[in-house]
């Protein structure tokens, strides 16, 4: 229903009932006017938002039963109206002015604008307030007009306010709860980078369990908590935390299933909070307290996958609101992100300690070979003339490949196993591991790529500058180690890949070759005449190759040894 004026509105309201009524800020009437409205209609004064009137000075000119209800009672007449006088500050108790505007009447009759502002009184009771200025429009025209700036300054000094008055305790107190949530959260693995090195990996996962548990006990205040990790291999959920659960049922096996594993199972599968309000009636749940009536579980999750879950119980029934789901699974997220900074921080100290390795290693790699070719070039001048010299060569030899294999396992017990997530997969390709790889090129960024590359899968990789060198290389080395791949640029100083596979051919019975070459580049026709010879038809790699092209022309030249050993 719309009327044109205060008057047609109180005849409306006289004959009739409506839920709520709505004046236009242009249309408010103003004084006297306005209270006959109010006391007329009857509304305003029992609708639970507080509203008042106020002079320019704030003086409480007239405040509905809201209002007073929310009154400090030495700002009340013998009548129960507010005393005649009244500051509208004083009549809350003098409160404290939290912002976001610090003057919100002040602002109001000066911009002739509407101002809001929230307020904090003595008993930590919130209300936000909104002040809208009610003028006569038609004297600030004139004034205006006239360019009188006294009669403007008299217009804007004879407005009042009304005040809009809300109480919003339950809400700010779940804004700050919230904030609270989140500030425990991003606290929970906040560690200063010096501290992450400190620290041995059993005590940082100690010390977010602390955390985990001050946090949920004081700030949400539950008591029995329990949260289990997932295993993504094997769908078990390994318990992280107990608190107030009975150990036969922390030690209890589940797995992430929606049957037969209780809530948590089902949480953990389905990716989903669950409320149960009444565990005796609830086929999911599974007690881990005795005494307990009602359950609250909600998954822990990480880039939309389920990293585990978080459970807590009650001994009331129906103990838990929507709002306590809400804010565990705000919480939740900032565990799950806790625990994945944890996950990653071990593996950054892992990693870390695994680069050093690999560092020592990279720099130690190619001047071994060094070693390991000199050896065999003396060794290559002393065949048939000192068999005590070539035993001593071949100690050096053998000393020297231990050097490397000795960098590489100090690497590997320096990584902590903690650095792999559970579930996760190590390095594939397990048909690489052991396996001796000689590598002969001239040219030194190749030879050290083949360290690199080949050796993060476990490969034992030596390498020689020319084919006189590779051949030494294999000759010497026969009776101790047997080369299960052989790589050879089809371009050397001396040989092509072809020559040095026919003088390999000589020494081995299979000789298991892979020659490299750039496209289109193949003097002589080398691996024309390799593959004639018997090169395997996959056994070519084009450079620039990627490391999945090398990965698999090498294990294609293993499964190969493999079928020439069962048909031997």
């Amino acid at each position: 229903m719309q009327v044109q004026s205060a008057t047609e509105a109180m005849d409306r309201l006289a004959s009739e009932a409506f839920d709520a009524i709505w004046i236009d800020r242009d249309r408010l009437p103003v004084g006297s006017e306005l209270v006959h409205l109010q006391h007329s209609a009857g509304m305003l004064r029992d609708i639970p938002q507080g509203v008042a009137l106020l002079d320019q000075d704030f003086q409480v000119l007239w405040a509905n039963a809201r209002i007073i209800r929310w009154a400090d009672p030495q700002t009340l007449d013998a009548s129960g109206g507010v005393a005649k006088g009244t500051n509208f500050y004083a009549l809350l108790g003098q409160p404290e002015i939290m912002g976001p505007d610090f003057c919100p009447f002040h602002t109001a009759l000066a911009t002739d604008q509407e101002s809001s502002s929230t307020l904090l009184t003595q008993d930590n009771r919130y209300f936000h307030v909104h002040a809208a200025p009610l003028k006569d429009a038609q004297s600030l025209e004139d004034a205006r007009a006239l360019e009188d700036s006294r009669a403007l300054e008299d217009a804007r000094a004879a407005h009042q306010l009304i005040v809009t008055v809300s109480e919003v305790t339950d809400e700010i107190l779940q804004q700050q709860k919230l904030a609270a949530i989140h500030k425990a959260g991003r606290e929970l693995a906040d560690l200063r980078p010096d501290e992450i090195f400190l620290m041995e990996v059993d005590e940082r996962i100690e010390l977010l369990k602390e955390n985990i548990r001050v946090y949920l006990s004081d700030l949400l205040n539950f008591e029995v908590i329990e949260i289990r990790l997932l295993e993504q291999a094997t769908g078990v959920l390994m318990p992280l935390l107990s608190v107030g659960i009975d150990q036969a049922a922390a030690d209890r096996q589940l797995f992430a299933h929606p049957q037969g594993n209780g809530v948590t199972g089902f949480v953990a599968s389905r990716g989903i909070s669950y409320i149960c309000h009444d565990v005796a009636n609830d086929p999911l749940f599974i007690p881990g307290v005795a005494e307990a009536k009602s359950s609250l579980t909600v998954p822990l999750i990480l880039h939309d996958q389920v990293l585990g879950t978080i459970n807590v119980e009650s001994p009331e029934p129906a103990a838990f609101s929507e709002d306590d789901l809400q804010f565990l699974e705000i919480f939740a997220r900032d565990v799950a992100f806790a625990l994945n900074t944890l996950e990653l921080l071990v593996a950054q100290k892992a990693n870390t300690a695994q680069q050093s390795c690999d560092a020592i290693h990279s720099a130690v790699a190619l001047p071994v070979d060094e070693i390991l070719n000199d050896a065999v070039n003396v060794m290559e001048s002393y065949i048939g003339h000192s068999p005590e010299m070539i035993e001593r060569i071949r100690r050096v030899l053998q000393n020297a490949r231990d050097i490397k294999q000795t960098i590489q396992q100090i690497g590997q017990r320096m990584t902590p196993l903690e650095a792999v997530p559970a579930g996760a997969q190590g390095p594939q390709h397990p048909m690489l591991r052991g396996k001796h790889i000689l590598v002969v090129d001239a040219d030194d960024s190749v030879r050290n790529d083949a360290h690199n590359l080949l050796e993060r899968y476990g490969c034992i990789v030596e390498t020689a500058h020319e084919g006189k060198e590779a051949v030494a290389m294999v000759r010497s080395s026969i009776g101790q180690v047997d080369y299960d791949v052989i790589i050879s640029d089809i371009r050397l100083s001396d040989f092509s890949g072809y020559q040095v596979m026919r003088r390999l051919s000589d020494i081995m019975s299979h000789v298991p070759m892979v020659l490299m070459t750039g496209f289109g580049y193949d003097p002589g026709h080398s691996i024309v005449k390799a593959r004639q010879a018997g090169l395997h038809p996959k056994g070519v790699l084009f450079k620039p190759f990627r490391l999945d092209q090398l990965i698999d022309v090498v294990e294609t030249i293993l499964e190969s040894n493999e079928a020439v050993r069962a048909k031997a």
